[in-house]
């Protein structure tokens, strides 16, 4: 049995640490309840963006444009939202999984990475990291967002890679957080529920004005700077979701072990005055 001054040597470390995790549960709720806000507050637009893209090219009747069709390159283009630290639960993780544990091959993948773990975890794994923004995920912005979605059309327009897909985690609820992997470019149609098919011939054709081709190099770019924007609100409101989770989970776990650790003390205390008592009754005796 651990001896009391090692026991209170643990509890008192322990009990640090839960002054630790309960500070950053803290600050993960304020920091949640603005990123929350911001994601919610968006969450609509991009959703509505995204229908709005895809149905419109159910509609066009097979344009023959660039951004519609893959690319020559058998290269992949993936955005991966990752955080620049840890401590939250299966946040990281999770997203690394959708490219390690996909249908990508690891040569074929151009990764562009925001947030240090994402890019740490991928680089241990042999995958080929293009460019690393670790600051633009600790305060998305649109301007961000949109240089990005340039770099990107630049090597795609190049030939330099034939498909861009995003990686991020979606915020369903401050406890549900789901790992997405979004297809950007090409554009796909947006297809039946039931049939899988194109819903074009269900309905009126789509004219453009001006012409398809300028109409959708003003439209794609804006969808692909959207859906990348969004993605990186969403990934803020979800990593301090994960990470206040996981604080509340850590300073649970403490006080139990406090508890666990305060009754094993008592009964050394308890055990140690027993024998005391004891032995000064022994002596006593021996005395008498």
């Amino acid at each position: 049995m651990a001896s009391m001054r090692d026991i209170k040597r643990r509890k008192g470390s322990i009990q640090s640490t839960q002054q630790i995790t309960k500070a950053m549960k803290l600050v993960s709720t304020v920091k949640l309840q603005r990123a929350k806000q911001r994601a919610e507050q968006s969450k609509a637009y991009f959703n509505c963006m995204y229908e709005t893209v895809t149905s419109m090219l159910a509609r066009t009747g097979g344009l023959n444009h660039p951004y519609l069709r893959a690319g020559q390159s058998g290269k992949k283009a993936v955005i991966v939202i990752t955080s620049n630290r840890g401590l939250a639960g299966g946040y990281n993780s999770n997203i690394i999984k959708l490219i390690t544990k996909g249908d990508f091959r690891k040569e074929e993948l151009e990764i562009y990475a925001i947030g240090k773990k994402g890019k740490d975890a991928l680089q241990r794994n042999g995958y080929h990291i293009v460019e690393e923004n670790p600051d633009i995920i600790e305060e998305p912005s649109y301007i961000d967002a949109m240089a990005m979605t340039e770099r990107l059309l630049k090597s795609y327009a190049a030939g330099e890679v034939g498909e861009i897909y995003l990686a991020y985690t979606g915020f369903k609820n401050t406890v549900v957080h789901e790992p997405t992997l979004l297809k950007l470019l090409p554009v796909e149609a947006a297809k039946d529920a039931e049939s899988g098919q194109s819903t074009a011939g269900s309905r009126a054709m789509m004219n453009f004005e001006p012409e398809d081709e300028e109409a959708l190099n003003m439209i794609i770019p804006k969808y692909v700077t959207s859906l990348i924007y969004g993605g990186l609100v969403e990934a803020a409101a979800s990593e301090n979701g994960a990470r206040m989770q996981a604080m509340d989970s850590a300073t649970s776990n403490a006080e139990e072990m406090i508890d666990q650790l305060s009754l094993m003390y008592n009964r050394a205390r308890q055990g140690s005055i027993t024998q005391e008592l004891t032995e000064i009754i022994a002596g006593a005796n021996a005395i008498s």
